[in-house]
């Protein structure tokens, strides 16, 4: 089954769990925000025992809700700002939940090798989503509000956190200066609301209690 694939540019945030969202109009070019969007995702996150995928900075994982539910690989390679990000439909491969299919494993088989991959990490995300626009009305980032409840499968371990990630869309600047500076007056608005550049790279390095950049 034939898969698609993205860069995705972003930023994360640590924040309490009663500050209030700010109010992002003015960081130019965003004049208007949409009205809030929930969404219940639940993610599996894949990886050998040895964690050879996450060492690798790279993400494996099944999630459910949303509107781009399906199998995920996320990686810093070969994107050179953000991430590179590919997708499949959920019913890829037609196996259990707990069964990545071969399609999908090829494309990790470089860092897993001949290693069995197992369920490593449970990702619960609660998810308030504010779509940013400009004066004509096209999207231009993303704000999600993340309630987040993580289980480490691999020892028992969990953790509850709160966080904000601001992706780029379509209608983002076009020069990596420009998004950059987009992205700058956003954060310092966030920043003095409360929130602080996050400690965590990313969820399943938190579930897992590393640090890698994924």
């Amino acid at each position: 089954m034939s898969h698609s694939s993205q860069v995705e540019i972003e930023r994360k945030y640590d924040v309490g769990e009663h500050v209030e969202v700010p109010d992002l109009v003015g960081a130019r070019p965003i004049a208007v925000v949409e009205a809030v969007e929930v969404v219940e995702l639940t993610a599996v996150y894949f990886d050998t025992a040895e964690l050879h995928l996450a060492r690798g900075r790279t993400a494996l994982r099944r999630r459910e809700g949303g509107s781009d539910a399906g199998w995920h690989i996320k990686s810093k390679q070969p994107a050179d700002e953000g991430r590179t990000e590919l997708h499949w439909p959920l019913e890829t491969g037609g196996g259990g939940q707990e069964d990545v299919p071969a399609e999908v494993r090829a494309k990790v088989e470089h860092l897993a090798g001949t290693h069995a991959l197992h369920p490593v990490a449970r990702v619960v995300n609660h998810r308030e989503n504010r779509r940013l626009l400009d004066a004509a009305g096209y999207p231009v980032a993303e704000l999600s509000d993340d309630h987040v409840r993580a289980e480490n499968l691999i020892d028992g371990s969990q953790r509850a956190w709160r966080e904000w990630e601001v992706e780029l869309l379509a209608a983002a600047p076009d020069t990596r200066a420009k998004r950059a500076k987009l992205l700058d007056s956003i954060e310092s608005i966030l920043l003095d609301a409360g929130a602080e550049i996050s400690a965590s790279s990313s969820k399943v390095a938190r579930a897992l209690g590393i640090d890698v950049s994924v």
